[in-house]
């Protein structure tokens, strides 16, 4: 009976116990369910830096985006800085040229016009055409300008050389009813022929172009308005006004250039 119950006894011992079974079983769910949640965890934390990696390459791309943006408009402005010191340098050296050779002009204080006073050119009240004491002086004042344009080619900052005609604000009949605006206009032409006709081959103003391929120079009238000087109650106040301005503009950013650019910046930050 002893030798029964010891083999019962040990058959029970050395049996599986249930209980054991099940907590191993748990314990291996358990690691299964740690392994995948780390795994998953994982996997949200790569998305999640290959979405930083991708947003900071968006901002990089729209900071370069900006950055090529103010560099365009950074030497759209530093090229039009440029040109407007080399056309105060030019003015000032005519200026100067001239004014060794005894003749007067005066260059307007933003350094845009150089005015040939009447002096210069001897225009009557009612006259247009350049007295024959006078023509020597003007082909002067054409063949300095000529020069100093075209030294070092400082001409190719120039968008247009406007040959301004001006008069007094006495009336005039003549020229066909035009008034003082055909009078300011025929003034500008006489120089202008004078110019083309008596400068010498290598100072030919006409030979001169913009950057689009046209005549750098061209002809305009005023008549009277735009005075040079407030009152004209003397002889020498309207004397002043009779006279040539040679108003030199720059070459600026087109509007299709400015364009350009906000059109780019506006698909930018859409």
């Amino acid at each position: 009976m002893r030798l029964s119950r010891r083999r019962h006894g040990e058959r029970s011992d050395s049996g599986e116990n249930p209980y054991w079974i099940s907590f191993s079983d748990l314990m291996s769910a358990l690691l299964v369910i740690f392994v995948l949640a780390i795994a998953g965890l994982m996997m949200q934390l790569m998305r999640a830096q290959n979405d930083l990696e991708a947003e900071r390459t968006l901002v990089r791309e729209q900071e370069e985006t900006v950055q090529e943006q103010r560099d365009r408009f950074a030497q759209q402005i530093g090229t039009l800085q440029e040109a407007e010191v080399v056309r105060a340098e030019m003015l000032t050296e005519i200026q100067d040229q001239l004014h060794e050779q005894g003749i007067e002009v005066q260059v307007s204080d933003d350094s845009t016009v150089l005015s040939i006073p009447t002096e210069v050119l001897g225009f009557e009240a009612t006259s247009y055409e350049i007295a024959p004491e006078h023509r020597d002086v003007a082909v002067t004042v054409g063949e300095t300008i000529a020069g100093v344009i075209e030294s070092d080619e400082r001409y190719t900052y120039l968008d247009t050389v406007f040959v301004e005609g001006h008069t007094d604000n006495v009336g005039f009949d003549g020229l066909e009813g035009t008034g003082n605006w055909g009078l300011s206009t025929f003034r500008a032409i006489s120089l202008w022929r004078l110019w083309s006709d008596d400068l010498p081959a290598e100072s030919r103003l006409d030979q001169f172009r913009s950057a689009d391929g046209n005549p750098l120079f061209s002809v305009s009238g005023y008549g009277e308005t735009r005075p040079a000087t407030v009152a004209q109650e003397t002889d020498a106040d309207r004397a002043a006004n009779r006279r040539i301005d040679i108003r030199f503009t720059v070459v600026r950013p087109t509007a299709e250039d400015l364009e350009a650019i906000l059109e780019s910046a506006e698909q930018d930050e859409a």
